[in-house]
């Protein structure tokens, strides 16, 4: 018998208790309450303040960051169920300015009339731009809607400060191991809206690899398990096998996730860069290949890697430099895929060498004084008499010529005010 409960319409445009067969895995799975929802147990526990908030109908304006596959639309919807708000769904992706200006205009009314607030989910808000964004920022302060956003992307790169000032930041993480287990598990034992009338049975290693290629993102998981147990053919008993080998060849290779103009490019460079400095060739070699198989433009890695030999290599090793151009040359002549053994071959020499990054911290140190002397003077003996009017003036005066006298390294070459300042400082290596 079909209670009030599922009747209820689902404020996303579809009957709660009747998602259709055809809608995809991970939507037909969405959790409709906070007690199924999996995987991000430090905001949305019961004692959590976000979860209270919600449950209470007093959110304020927030914005849910977090990887792929988390939970930030899931979220959105059990905003939607929990609200006396009117919620309103908005893609950055398919709306603009033009449909704004109308749920804004319709807000506006509906607060006038009834006093009813108005909830505006905006998924992906970071494709906005930043002048798009500023259309939310006088409706959000007078309180005519309550922003919600949804991005994948860092926030304070691709949100305005003045909205962002605004809203709360709840950070979503990639879905552990576990939580992609437990979904797993309910996927293939739920005969309604999973999977259960297909029968299909994995072997441990199968289970394993699937929630490896899910890797944090329980959309990618759930995708891959419905192709997968629908490709395999199913026993005399109806039942569907799946070993490792089913599963490889069912989904052969996995994408790896890597946002070549968004935060992933800046977290995975630094852990690269990093890894280098440190001296671990493996920790580099890795990155490196994360980079690669994320589609880096190869010649980017090949530039960094003619930066680090002078910053962090130096004259501990004069060769990284040479090696890191060489290298940097190699991967324009010869271009991927064999470019790969280039930078490989540059990493790891590179990670080898000792380190010393004396010259690069000098010019820093010499830089300061430059700008904070201001323009001092060159001394009269390192001068050149060009005319003899200046040598008149003492243009070279008193110049000692090291070829003709070996004591003359030790004159100063540093205006009066920095006698003495030393700015190279070589590490004994």
């Amino acid at each position: 018998m079909m209670t009030a409960h599922d009747q209820t319409p689902d404020l996303f445009g579809t009957p709660e208790g009747g998602k259709s067969v055809e809608a995809p895995l991970a939507e037909r799975l969405r959790p409709c309450e906070f007690a199924d929802f999996v995987g991000q147990e430090d905001i949305t526990a019961p004692d959590r303040p976000l979860r209270r908030a919600i449950e209470a109908d007093q959110l304020s304006s927030v914005i849910f960051w977090g990887p792929p596959g988390s939970g930030k639309t899931t979220l959105a919807h059990l905003v939607a169920r929990h609200t006396k708000a009117q919620f309103v769904p908005f893609s950055a992706v398919t709306g603009g300015v033009p449909e704004l200006r109308a749920i804004i205009k319709t807000a506006e009314q509906r607060q006038a009339i009834n006093g009813q607030r108005t909830i505006l989910f905006v998924d992906e808000i970071h494709r906005f731009n930043k002048a798009q964004q500023d259309a939310f920022l006088p409706h959000v302060e007078r309180g005519t809607i309550i922003l919600v956003g949804a991005t994948t992307e860092n926030p304070s790169f691709e949100v305005i400060s003045p909205l962002l000032s605004r809203s709360l930041v709840i950070v979503l993480k990639p879905l552990s191991e576990e939580a992609l287990g437990q979904i797993l598990d309910r996927a293939l034992t739920d005969p309604v809206t999973g999977l259960g009338q297909w029968q299909a049975r994995l072997s441990q290693e199968a289970r394993a690899r699937l929630i490896a290629y899910g890797n944090g993102d329980a959309r990618a998981l759930l995708t891959a398990l419905d192709f997968v147990v629908r490709q395999q053919p199913a026993g005399p008993d109806g039942t569907r096998l799946i070993d490792g080998a089913a599963l490889e060849a069912a989904l052969m290779k996995k994408s790896i996730r890597y946002d070549k103009s968004g935060e992933e490019h800046y977290n995975v460079i630094s852990a690269y860069i990093k890894s280098l400095r440190d001296s671990d060739p493996d920790g580099a070699l890795y990155w490196l290949a994360r980079m690669l198989e994320g589609g880096e433009d190869p010649k980017f890695i090949a530039r960094r890697l003619v930066v680090f030999a002078s910053e962090d290599v130096g004259n501990a090793d004069p060769m990284g430099l040479v090696v890191a151009t060489a290298v940097a040359q190699a991967v324009q002549f010869v271009g991927l895929p064999e470019a790969q053994i280039n930078l490989a071959h540059g990493t790891t020499y590179l990670a080898t060498r000792p380190k010393d990054n004396a010259s690069y911290v000098g010019l820093l140190e010499a830089m300061d004084d430059a700008k904070a002397q201001g323009n001092l003077g060159v001394p009269l003996h390192l001068r050149n008499a060009v005319t003899s009017m200046m040598k008149g003036f003492g243009y070279g005066k008193g110049y000692r010529y090291v070829h003709d006298d070996p004591q003359a390294n030790g004159q100063e070459h540093l205006p009066e005010p920095l006698k003495g300042r030393r700015y190279y400082r070589p590490k004994d290596r």
